[in-house]
């Protein structure tokens, strides 16, 4: 008989502490199995594959992110500056409490196993595409000065903050102390650049 839904949940559970664990090239199938306490075959009853199953995982994590961190509440916001950061200080707290699935987004996302590449641009593109658009109507609401051309100022303003994100990520991977201090000094930096981007910097 077909396994029942809440065990493909269960499965999902197990497989989910493996892949944040040792990422998705060192994992390998009987690990996923032992983890899940079940045969290879009765994994792979429910997923083709160990990149189907890691993929579910990975939507898991993306629609328990989104729904966590409030991400569908954007645009109820007024001011884009004000609202990265306090996405930012959310995306900290959130990634703190979930170690596992930050980890499993960041390899996801940053650094792509060669073997995901292609499905993950296929499935997840659009996705990415579209949180982006969402960023862009609400930079609609910035004041820019006459002459300054509103896609490439937020171009370039995107381009800033995607570099602080990857070091974000990149430091807290890399440290698991990472406290309020560091927080605080993210910001701090990240908003010096972003100020000189707004004010200008020539004298």
């Amino acid at each position: 008989m077909p396994l029942q839904l809440y065990d493909k949940e269960k499965i999902l559970d197990a497989c989910f502490h493996v892949f944040a664990r040792y990422g998705y090239a060192n994992t390998s199938t009987t690990m996923l199995a032992e983890a899940a306490g079940i045969s290879k075959a009765l994994v792979f009853h429910h997923f083709k594959s160990k990149k189907e199953l890691y993929l579910s995982v990975l939507d898991r994590c993306i629609e328990k992110g989104r729904i966590e961190m409030g991400f569908d509440t954007l645009l109820e916001h007024q001011d884009f500056f004000e609202t990265k950061e306090k996405f930012s200080i959310i995306k900290f707290h959130y990634y703190k409490k979930n170690p596992g699935l930050m980890k499993i987004m960041r390899e996801a996302f940053y650094t792509t196993p060669i073997e995901l590449k292609i499905e993950i641009q296929e499935k997840y593109g659009m996705l990415l595409a579209d949180n982006e658009k969402e960023w862009e109507l609400l930079f609609e609401k910035v004041p820019l000065r006459e002459g300054v051309v509103r896609e490439q100022a937020f171009r370039l303003v995107m381009l800033t903050l995607d570099y602080f994100d990857n070091k974000f990520l990149l430091e807290l991977d890399h440290n698991d102390d990472l406290e309020e201090t560091y927080l605080r000094e993210f910001l701090e930096d990240r908003n010096s650049f972003l100020s000189m981007i707004r004010f200008g910097i020539e004298k």
